[in-house]
């Protein structure tokens, strides 16, 4: 077994015989160093301040562990859990650290980290014999973690031949690890040690166990138990707890048909791609979109004498645009007719639109749209007028008109599709019981392994820069460089109001990461290394390395994926 970081330093004469440079970002100064000296070494040479925050560094855009060894000249900047990258490093730590107080004190248990909720993980533990989860048991789960932290043990990186390291797993029972495995195409395999417990990780993790502050709580929460992390803002304090009960049955609930169809990791998907068996898979994924929408058209149907106002909101590449429309034609084919009005065209002129703190158009805040006329034609609408709806000259920054008149009639109802849709701010003038309200997001429920979920956040970033650059002539460099702005925008005008909805419908499909990968990983490959972007872009390269490919040919043609991939039978 070779332990990495050991290796790298093991040669003590060849660290004296010559001097690398290293250039570090944070001080914007060069300097010499021994080949062999580690990141943690340079930054205790550094003149940075807050030095015991920094948590790990990233080597020429490449996130790595503070025990990361230079053999070359490289160019280096620390980071800390308020980075983006430095937080991701600390989120898969401190789920490592929960699998093994579960290993420890549960042996026979099998830990399922599933999904995030209100910035944590819902976690799951089966094959308790037995046993229920219980208050107890995740209070010595709790203790365990910290003992493990407080110990500070050295996270090691191990690195073997493929084949041994899945017979290792393959001796543990952990099927998910040696599924993953099997799909890298790779002849050596990294895995992670804590103190003699072994585990797979795409993505690095902290060099001890130390690094991650105390800062969590872990507690029961409906079946399972709620890993409460630290703070985006304050890492020495615990994210705020708020409780999303149906964001959680939606996650639920597809996680369940995830088990009945028998593909809840990549490997399963991969296994399925292999033995010819997804197009069976698309057809089953492809219904249960179409029966869901089916579902709340009837809902919407059954509500259509007081609630004649459907709102459909959801983060940036959601797909709220298709469903939209396949929920249209299931209204229609219940005789409902909707008037479609687009939030896009409501905003106010240019010189009026908010700035955000660079001084930049903020045209995701609510501010950037005409609230008070927007109002005033829905109230028109409501009293049986003719409505004249505006259509916004984004080249100009003006509204004009073109002569689109609508009237609300019996069989009417008005469907507004937007990211602001669910905010009562929006829509002062209408009571609540007028509204039928919606939300739209990509709830990616298939995992890596038991402890690797795979971000909801990825996903939509993934159909992004793939659309982004079929359509709007958008580098996947261009796409990342911006998505830090849109995440902020989502957190602040769309999250906080999801909980509002009367529903949710979830747009992710089970297969769409193995047909987005042959679009866009020849994309991410062009993302220059010299970039800042390319941090990001190596992340999304190693996250879709396990998965095997497939091809886009037996999708339909209404199918949500080609709102992105192309070959829609809609018009967008």
């Amino acid at each position: 077994m070779i332990n990495i970081e050991l290796a790298r330093k093991r040669d003590k004469k060849l660290r004296t015989m010559e001097k690398i440079t290293i250039y570090c970002k944070n001080t914007k100064t060069s300097k010499q160093y021994d080949i062999g000296t580690t990141a943690a070494e340079v930054l205790a040479d550094q003149d940075i301040e807050n030095k015991d925050d920094i948590i790990a560094a990233l080597i020429n855009n490449k996130c790595q562990t503070l025990s990361y060894a230079l053999f070359h000249p490289k160019d280096i900047e620390f980071i800390d859990m308020k980075n983006y990258s430095g937080r991701k490093m600390y989120i898969v730590t401190i789920c490592m650290i929960l699998s093994k107080a579960v290993h420890d004190l549960y042996p026979e248990a099998v830990l399922h980290i599933e999904h995030p909720i209100a910035d944590g993980y819902y976690c799951n533990i089966t094959n308790l014999g037995d046993k229920m989860i219980n208050e107890e048991m995740i209070t010595s789960i709790k203790v365990r973690m910290q003992e493990i932290i407080a110990r500070d043990y050295p996270i090691l990186k191990h690195e073997e031949k493929k084949e041994k390291v899945m017979e290792m797993f393959k001796g543990f029972g952990e099927n998910d690890h040696v599924m993953i495995l099997e799909s890298l195409n790779m002849c050596y395999a990294y895995y992670y040690e804590i103190d003699g417990y072994y585990d797979v990780y795409l993505s690095p993790l902290l060099s001890s166990t130390g690094k991650v502050p105390l800062s969590f709580d872990l507690f029961k929460y409906h079946h399972g138990m709620f890993l409460n992390i630290a703070s985006k803002k304050d890492p020495y304090k615990q994210a705020e707890f708020y409780d999303q009960p149906k964001l959680y049955n939606a996650f639920k609930r597809n996680v369940d048909l995830d088990n009945i169809i028998g593909i809840r990791n990549i490997g399963e998907l991969n296994k399925a791609n292999k033995e010819g068996k997804l197009f069976e898979l698309v057809k089953i994924a492809e219904a249960l979109h179409e029966k869901e929408i089916v579902r709340i058209a009837d809902k919407i149907a059954d509500n259509i004498e007081l609630k004649k106002f459907v709102m459909i909101s959801g983060p940036s590449s959601s797909g709220k645009t298709t469903f939209s429309k396949r929920l249209s034609v299931q209204l229609l084919a219940s005789g409902i007719k909707p008037i479609t009005i687009s939030l896009d065209n409501y905003f106010v002129e240019r010189d009026r639109t908010p700035r955000d703190e660079n001084g930049d158009y903020d045209f995701e805040s609510l501010y950037a749209l005409d609230i008070d006329f927007f109002n005033q034609q829905l109230q028109e609408l409501l009293e049986g007028k003719e409505v004249s709806l505006p259509t916004y000259n984004f080249e100009t920054g003006k509204r004009v008109f073109k002569g689109n008149k609508v009237r609300l009639k019996d069989n009417n109802i008005v469907m507004m599709e937007g990211i602001h849709a669910l905010n009562p701010a929006l829509t002062p003038s209408l009571n609540e019981d007028e509204k039928f309200k919606i939300y739209v997001s990509a709830l990616t429920t298939i995992s890596l392994t038991n402890h690797n979920w795979i971000s909801t956040i990825d996903n939509r970033l993934i159909r992004r820069m793939v659309r982004d650059y079929k359509y709007r002539a958008n580098s996947v460099q261009d796409t990342i460089s911006r998505w830090r702005s849109v995440r902020r925008g989502e957190d602040k005008w769309i999250f906080p109001f999801q909980e509002n909805a009367d529903v949710m419908f979830n747009s992710a499909l089970i297969f769409e990461l193995a047909v987005l990968k042959t679009y866009i990983m020849p994309l991410l490959q062009e993302v220059p290394k010299d970039s800042p972007e390319y941090t990001e872009a190596n992340r999304i390269m190693r996250l879709l390395t396990c998965i095997k490919p497939m091809s886009n040919r037996d999708l339909p043609s209404t199918s949500l994926l080609r709102e992105f991939l192309g070959g829609s039978s809609f018009k967008y």
